[in-house]
């Protein structure tokens, strides 16, 4: 009786120690797989040092300051249906453009702005949106 109790013993501890193994060989091959993986990813990675210091350039460059300030261009006109808008980038480099708004007619037009200033002279509506969009306040 013994020997089949020992045999038992051991057939169970056997069977423990492969499920032990087994599962031991399969959690390194998931260790190597993932290992393999980071190194992969570290290798493919969309932005090193470099590539930020241009993405940052990049978005320095890119029209994102934007303002509008509405008016009446006309004292008989309401509604505030004449606008200046200004779109530029962190330097101050873009454009502002107007719109003005008449009974009969609108006409449009449209200034580029260099470091935060024009050749063209702007009008008091376009330094407003010009100087809001700046500072990023629609207060200016």
């Amino acid at each position: 009786m013994q020997l089949t109790e020992t045999t038992t013993v051991l057939g169970f501890t056997g069977a423990l120690l492969v499920a032990v193994a087994a599962g031991l060989l399969m959690a390194f091959a998931r260790i190597r797989a993932l290992r393999d993986e980071v190194r992969r990813l570290a290798h493919a990675r969309p932005v090193g040092a470099g590539d930020l210091a241009a993405l940052r350039t990049d978005i320095a460059q890119a029209l994102r300051h934007v303002a509008v300030v509405r008016y009446d261009a006309f004292g008989d006109m309401g509604g505030r249906l004449s606008f200046s808008a200004a779109v530029v980038d962190d330097q101050g480099d873009g454009l502002v453009f107007s719109s003005i708004h008449a009974r009969g007619e609108s006409r449009t037009y449209a200034k580029g702005v260099v470091g935060g200033s024009s050749d063209a002279t702007l009008t008091p509506e376009e330094q407003q949106a010009l100087a809001a969009a700046r500072t990023g306040s629609q207060k200016a």
